[in-house]
């Protein structure tokens, strides 16, 4: 009995060293890349049909997004850049005047390579979220709500409110208002938005409300991927090659989480392993990855260049050859460095974790972002 007893211990210790003792990080300086959060989330549609460019073009000017630049390629440039070959025409949206990350680019192919991962249940292997601060997430998922009920293919998640930073002081009443932050997620076929509201702090640069947005939402703040790997060692690149750095090493969360459990609708016993990063640059245009344990649909096949819905990410960067040559030591195979369709200097390559990503050349931006993590409380 005791020698079984030391023997599933030993195969649970097991368990864990290989979940965890891959990713453990060792301390060593990160590469000063230069790269400043995530540019780009880069949205892939058809150039005919319903949901075409004017469609969502008109359905992001509602979140306060508007068109800044667009381009197009002929199939052969699109076949050397992106390994498409198909004919495309590019738009690039910015929310207000953030031009330094959460930035929309809009894809519309006229050979569309599949549907994407489409629309399935939350923590879906392959799926992409992208994030936005609000003013009144109620609204929101009223909004999404009346869409469901006229037959539109999206999932709204009652709202949760959570103290994510412990910032409640003593027993929060009336006049001691609790902290916190009111979020949720919708999924849709060709895009998971998740949106948040803060109540009693801020958090600068986090996040910028445009005041002309009709639904008083902000650029995209960071972004969550849902990735085929066993452990995080598939996202040390970010770290090695990128230079963003690590919140912590990977850990398990579950649904004994307020906030995961209801924004990912978890189910009773069910478990990820999470880890997340952010660029020194910038403490907005931040990642956060899961590995969802247990059986879930994997819809990664689809997650490629060239499909419909959210299917590659965009980072810039003043140091491109050197990012360049990071990426290569890194075993990953990056295209030749070439000039996207909107003229800019770049190469695209996919990271070991299934996601695609693009390296662009830019020196400056407008808008400054803020680099200092800092809680700042407000009375509301």
């Amino acid at each position: 009995m005791q020698t079984r007893i030391f023997r599933v211990l030993f195969t649970l210790c097991g368990f864990v060293t290989s979940v965890f003792s891959q990713e453990k990080l060792q301390e060593k300086p990160l590469p000063d890349t230069g790269i400043s959060g995530v540019y780009e989330v880069v949205l892939g549609a058809a150039q005919t049909g319903a949901e075409n460019p004017a469609f969502f073009i008109r359905y992001f000017a509602e979140f306060g997004f508007r068109v800044v630049d667009s381009a197009a390629f002929t199939a052969a440039q699109a076949k050397e850049l992106y390994g498409v070959e198909s004919g495309m025409k590019s738009y690039r949206l910015q929310n207000g005047a953030i031009d330094s990350h959460g930035l929309l680019r809009i894809v519309a192919w006229e050979k569309p390579l599949g549907p994407g991962v489409g629309y399935n249940v939350p923590e879906t292997i392959g799926s992409r979220m992208a994030v936005m601060k609000t003013r009144d997430v109620i609204r929101l998922v009223d909004v999404f709500k009346q869409e469901r009920a006229n037959g539109k293919k999206w999932l709204p998640i009652d709202p949760i409110f959570d103290d994510l930073y412990r910032m409640s002081d003593k027993q929060p009443d009336f006049f001691n208002r609790p902290t916190g932050v009111r979020e949720t997620a919708v999924y849709g076929d060709w895009f998971i938005h998740v949106f948040f509201q803060r109540y009693g702090y801020n958090i600068p640069g986090y996040g910028t409300i445009n005041d002309a947005a009709p639904l008083q939402t902000s650029e995209f703040t960071h972004h969550d991927f849902f990735i085929p790997a066993q452990t995080m060692d598939a996202t040390n690149y970010y770290r090695d090659a990128l230079g963003f750095k690590p919140e912590k090493d990977a850990e398990v969360d579950g649904d004994w989480l307020r906030g995961p459990q209801r924004v990912f609708d978890m189910q009773p016993g069910s478990t990820h392993i999470y880890k997340g990063f952010v660029s020194p640059n910038n403490v907005c245009g931040k990642l956060k990855f899961f590995i969802p344990q247990g059986v879930k649909p994997d819809r990664s096949v689809h997650q490629r260049v060239g499909e419909l819905g959210m299917t590659l990410h965009t980072l810039w960067t003043p140091k491109l050859e050197m990012v360049f040559d990071l990426v290569k030591k890194q075993g990953i195979s990056p295209t030749k460095i070439l000039k996207n369709e909107l003229g800019e200097r770049c190469f695209v390559f996919k990271g070991p974790d299934g996601v695609s990503w693009q390296i662009i050349e830019k020196t400056t931006t407008s808008n400054k972002p803020v680099t200092k993590f800092e809680l700042q409380r407000v009375n509301n």
